[in-house]
């Protein structure tokens, strides 16, 4: 008779037990010093660290961080799924499975109504509801192509302390579906570049925070880590504060949120760019999410009924009816429709009902892909006037997350 294997909490006695495992999954070792920093993280962050057990021994876990994300400027709480984890002995028994079945649960209790995470296997994640919404584009340039240096009013000004990017932060990325709510924490534990990073701050002639950059130099290379700018002039004040680099450097690497324009404003526009897939995320709770939702305004009151199907949270599959008056403001009601077997039925619809798993719903809500993109691809069905109605009540946001969790 085999053993059997429980979900329960880490305690701080099995720390030292979860971070062996996460150093074997993850091939990565920890110094005496980071691993007392991992420790101070341990105690400080806020998070549920589920483990798979046998009563002896870790054979799975995975970690729920309490985060909050920026949706169409309205801010809203989010688990952030990390360090997911299985001993190759214990794989291909479906732990992973009920590990992330059990968190879902457990952040909807929480009315942690969406959830991120970087993902080692798309397909993998995919199936269980996740689904992309956000990509990383990264710029390689050579010193001869940086933009040209202008003159600028202002200065650019350095800083040792993190506490005054905070704010500008925070004013950029509310611009963004998607992007992360920092805390005092996270700027402790989890600044880009670390605290070996310069902080440069434009100030302009008012005295004025106005854009900031995070960066390093290293063998004839300058990374940008991070470049915030609330403005057109902010972030020519900043270009041309790296070209002033130029006698040291060789290139520089920056990564941006997908809808970045530099090329249109270069002389040679031929520079390395790339785009890859980065976080997914999913709705754990469409019901309450829908309700904290920021639709449009429009001329007039809309009405929509959508049809999601949730294999991994049963609660939220049905067909929720949307009342959205002119001021954007919206009423939710779940419809139930259901089966003999008691199961939830979505056969017989007709075409004003706007089809869709909870994968692709994600997608169109966070503005990751349009309605008629999805419908295109037979991610979402119904008819195309419902589907453009729902369209322009959707705030026209890019995706992005400066962020690694």
């Amino acid at each position: 008779m085999g053993v059997e294997l429980r979900i329960g909490r880490l305690e701080p006695a099995g720390f030292e037990e979860s971070l062996e495992l996460s150093q074997f999954a993850f091939q990565y070792k920890l110094t005496p010093a980071e691993l007392e920093d991992m420790k101070v993280l341990y105690q400080e962050e806020p998070a549920d660290r589920w483990i798979v057990y046998d009563g002896k021994s870790i054979a799975a876990k995975a970690t729920v961080l309490d985060l909050k994300f920026y949706v169409g400027g309205r801010v809203i709480k989010a688990g952030g799924v990390a360090g997911v984890a299985t001993w190759p002995e214990y794989r291909r028994q479906g732990l992973v499975s009920r590990l992330l079945v059990h968190s879902l649960q457990e952040m909807k209790a929480k009315g942690q109504v969406l959830s991120m995470l970087s993902p080692f296997e798309v397909g993998f994640y995919r199936k269980f509801g996740w689904e992309l919404y956000t990509d990383k584009k990264k710029y390689t340039l050579t010193v001869a192509q940086l933009p040209p240096r202008v003159p600028y009013s202002g200065k650019m000004e350095r800083r040792s302390s993190r506490d005054s990017l905070h704010d500008l932060y925070h004013a950029v990325a509310s611009r963004y579906n998607g992007s992360l709510v920092r805390t005092p924490l996270w700027w402790k534990h989890h600044a880009r570049g670390g605290n070996e990073a310069q902080a440069a701050v434009y100030v302009d002639q008012g005295g004025r925070d106005r854009g900031y950059l995070l960066y390093s130099v290293k063998d004839r290379q300058l990374v940008v880590h991070e470049l915030m700018a609330l403005d057109h002039q902010a972030e020519m004040a900043i270009w041309s504060f790296i070209g002033q680099h130029d006698s040291m450097i060789k290139e520089v690497r920056i990564e941006v949120p997908i809808d970045d324009t530099l090329p249109d404003r270069l002389p040679d526009p031929r520079i390395t760019q790339e785009i890859v897939p980065y976080f997914m995320a999913r709705i754990v709770d469409v019901e309450s999410f829908l309700r904290q939702y920021p639709f449009e305004s429009g001329t007039r009151h809309d009405l929509f009924k959508l049809c999601i199907t949730d294999k991994y949270a049963p609660w939220n599959e049905g067909i929720y009816e949307l009342a959205i008056n002119a001021k954007g403001e919206v009423q939710v009601q779940k419809l139930s429709i259901q089966g003999e077997d008691g199961r939830f039925q979505k056969d017989t619809l007709d075409d004003s009902v706007i089809s869709a798993d909870i994968g692709a719903l994600v997608m169109l809500l966070l503005g990751y892909r349009s309605g008629k993109q999805l419908s295109a691809s037979g991610l979402i069905c119904g008819s195309p006037e419902s589907i453009n109605r729902l369209q322009c009540r959707i705030p026209e946001q890019t995706t992005w997350l400066p962020d690694f969790f």
